[in-house]
């Protein structure tokens, strides 16, 4: 990351962004040609290299990206479904084998044989209706079931727009300290992995001095099987945006940025109609509700790297720089966009913020177990007999969210990835011992992380779902750190010669690699890939000895 680059970028601010100007670039081609890209490094005073180097990093905007018509989903709930093979079969029956791309799980989870065309979803059956679809002709968007067990915050009824919008009046009536003092009482910590405390956040970018600062949404945190930040995103948006503007107003930023996954791309319309629709009842904007703050939204549409759900890296990526992880010290919350003070949430998260706002941190802190209050979403995906999107009180048996929720398996499952790819590998046999919080999942050896469920088939060998977890790993580094891009490449193709070949892995030279990996790789994606590994290598030993020494 360089400082310079993000002051040059931020010359221009959110106005004229520089990574939506990529986007612009590729529309038409799918693609950024070398000469726009020096066209706009002139534009923006930065090397030519910085601008190319950015914009082929990212699966929509590559040179191999041009051409394509129509994307398969890759993700590991279809992967593991089995459904995309005869979904690429139907689809080169009407398109050539170039015009044929990939993306990284769309979301559609419950359902599989997920594919992306004209800059729409379609899964389960819709591809027997590709000729509609290629006319032109609308289809319907998916369902899938929704419920809650314990105290339902980010399912509940949405009363309407301002209905719900008198919390902002409640919210601009108190200080921000009193504000602060609630989310801290409530125990709030971050839904997407690491459980890091809201409060602590908001406290340090608050305490930060500086007349611009910001509050990012990170919803481009594209674990497979996880569909819980489409469904606040499609169905719940006004829960992320309130969240985000109180947000704001604690933390003295004026400024919201969502930056959502290019995947999601229905998620990206409704929100910005509910940015519109607040905006004409003025909840947004200059003198909110006459308060005296200022608050207004960017939505980003993010262009396909997974790396991006990184904190950092998602700040580098809106400053149109390569999306790199960056070294820390400093945090965001002192020098984030632009190198200015950044709060970073998740879609989960802020969704949170109005209940405990409304209901008092206490109420919060109250729903769950010790350290993990309040609910979660829970994402199940096609292999339950009712998949969807469960919320469950911090603490609920997972048992109760799979045989009660879920119904059971529609078929023998021999293992459950949960907390996306690198969430642990819990065996069946583990449902009974896990309850849905951060520290059980911890204590056990797991990771709850967006607790997305993805299963693993009695048929589908455990060494094939580890050598995906690599190739996910490799394709989607950031190559800042050699412990995850040279290890995560170093992993498969090792597993890969295991695989097709006499070869035998050396079981002290793999635990080497990934011990390398999780120490040493400068965040989660390198260093969490080890997790679901020696998860595999702990309970599945019997299937996989025979590739090993």
């Amino acid at each position: 990351m360089s400082k310079n680059l993000s002051e040059l970028s931020g010359r221009k601010g959110l106005r004229e962004n520089l990574f939506e100007e990529l986007g612009i670039a590729a529309t038409e081609t799918g693609a950024v040609s070398k000469e726009k890209a020096e066209s706009l490094a002139k534009d923006f005073l930065m090397g030519s290299a910085n601008v190319y180097g950015a914009a082929t990093f990212y699966d929509f905007l590559r040179p191999e990206n041009q051409g394509k018509k129509v994307y398969v989903c890759n993700g590991s709930a279809c992967l593991t479904a089995g459904t995309q093979d005869e979904l690429k079969s139907k689809l080169s029956k009407e398109f050539l084998h170039d015009e044929i791309g990939e993306m990284c799980c769309l979301g559609r989870c419950h359902e599989n044989s997920a594919f992306n065309i004209n800059n729409r979803n379609y899964s389960g059956s819709d591809i027997d209706n590709i000729s509609d679809i290629k006319a032109g002709i609308t289809i319907p968007m998916d369902s899938y079931h929704v419920a809650s067990v314990g105290t339902p915050i980010l399912t509940t009824t949405f009363p309407g727009t301002k209905q719900f919008y008198t919390i902002l009046e409640k919210a601009l009536k108190m200080t921000p300290n009193e504000l602060l003092t609630e989310l801290k009482t409530s125990g709030l910590r971050g839904r997407g992995g690491a459980g890091f405390p809201i409060g602590f956040k908001l406290e340090s970018c608050k305490n930060t001095e500086g007349n611009i600062k910001f509050i990012v949404c990170n919803a481009d945190e594209g674990d497979p099987g996880a569909y819980s930040d489409r469904y606040l995103l499609e169905q719940r948006p006004h829960s992320v945006l309130l969240g985000m503007i109180i947000a704001g107003y604690i933390s003295g930023a004026n400024t919201g940025v969502v930056y959502i996954r290019g995947e999601y791309p229905e998620a990206i319309a409704i929100t910005q109609e509910a940015i519109a629709e607040i905006k004409e009842l003025g909840y947004t904007g200059q003198n909110i509700l006459n308060s005296g703050f200022n608050y207004d939204f960017k939505v980003i549409k993010a262009q396909g790297a997974y790396i991006c759900g990184e904190e950092t890296a998602l700040l580098s990526s809106i400053e149109g720089q390569r999306p790199e992880v960056r070294v820390r010290p400093p945090y965001p919350t002192q020098h984030g966009l632009f190198n200015k003070p950044t709060v970073v949430n998740n879609v989960e998260t802020l969704a949170c913020i109005p209940w405990v706002i409304d209901n008092g941190g206490a109420a919060f802190a109250a729903i769950g177990k010790g350290k993990s209050t309040g609910t979660k979403l829970v994402s199940l995906d096609g292999f339950f007999n009712r998949p969807g999107i469960y919320e469950v009180d911090m603490g609920t048996p997972l048992n109760t969210v799979v045989n009660e929720l879920g119904q059971g398996f529609k078929s023998t499952v021999k293992a459950m990835h949960i907390g996306g790819p690198l969430g642990g590998l819990v065996p069946v046999e583990k449902i009974n011992s896990l309850t849905v919080d951060f520290e059980s999942f911890s204590q056990n050896g797991f990771l709850l992380g967006h607790a997305s469920v993805v299963c693993l088939p009695e048929s589908y060998p455990v060494i094939s779902y580890i050598n995906h977890l690599f190739k996910f790993t490799a394709h989607e580094s950031c190559g800042k750190c050699f412990p995850c891009r040279l290890g995560s490449t170093r992993g498969y193709e090792m597993i890969e010669k295991a695989m097709n070949s006499d070869y035998k892995m050396d079981r002290e030279l793999f635990t080497d690699l990934i011990t390398t990996m999780e120490i040493g790789s400068l965040c989660a994606l390198g260093g969490g890939l080890p997790l679901p590994i020696r998860n595999a290598l702990q309970y599945f030993d019997a299937e996989l000895q025979h590739f090993f020494d």
